[in-house]
């Protein structure tokens, strides 16, 4: 029975919001509370705690992701899931570190909606297509590359995705400059990527939520 499911749900954009509810209402949902920002959504989720909670990700006051971080914190029981436009591996990979139940790209069908909520009320986490193939092609390959840095390596890239130059990061580490360029070296074998100019600061500013 739907209706023993209890949904809030929430988006900023007005006419995206109303056409989820009528949707959700024609499949006989019981959508217990709506909100058009994320500080609302994170109110009504702690005071209804409803079995799931649909999330915009991009939202005013809290994104989507700052809501179920506060929620998980508070260790409220509703299940999450994220309906966005979003398919970039940033945002699959900061989904995946959350372990939210279930992520829909906006673009799909209803159907895609329905059978998120109907897996997720039972237990079982449901992702769109997109995202496992982006988390499959993109994000699983760079975690695994990321695995085979040792503990000052990826500090050393850390210390570039802050911009620092192989001379700051020496004087920071108390390292020569040329210790620096032969860990730069390593680090650039190791992640697969083509001897050239910039190559690892430009790999960084690419995989910044990974190194971070």
């Amino acid at each position: 029975m739907n209706n023993s499911i209890t949904l809030v749900v929430a988006d900023d954009h007005p006419l995206l919001l109303k056409g989820l509810m009528d949707k959700l209402m024609d499949y006989n949902y019981n959508v217990i509370g709506t909100a058009e920002n994320g500080a609302i959504a994170l109110d009504k989720i702690m005071e209804l705690q409803p079995t799931i909670a649909i999330l915009d990700e991009e939202m005013p006051l809290l994104t989507g992701f700052e809501v179920i971080k506060k929620c998980k914190e508070k260790n409220i029981d509703t299940k999450f899931v994220i309906l966005t436009s979003h398919k970039e591996k940033a945002f699959i990979y900061k989904a995946k570190k959350l372990s939210i139940s279930g992520y829909i790209i906006k673009d799909e069908p209803f159907t895609e909606v329905h059978n998120c909520i109907q897996s997720v009320s039972k237990g079982e986490p449901y992702f769109s297509a997109v995202f496992n193939n982006v988390f499959n092609d993109e994000v699983a390959p760079q975690l695994q590359k990321i695995k085979l840095l040792s503990p000052s390596e990826r500090t050393i890239v850390r210390l570039v995705a802050q911009g620092k130059s192989s001379k700051e990061i020496g004087e920071y580490l108390s390292l020569s400059y040329r210790t620096i360029e032969k860990h730069r070296s390593n680090i650039i074998d190791k992640l697969g990527l083509p001897k050239e100019k910039d190559v690892l600061s430009l790999w960084v500013q690419e995989n910044m939520e990974f190194v971070l």
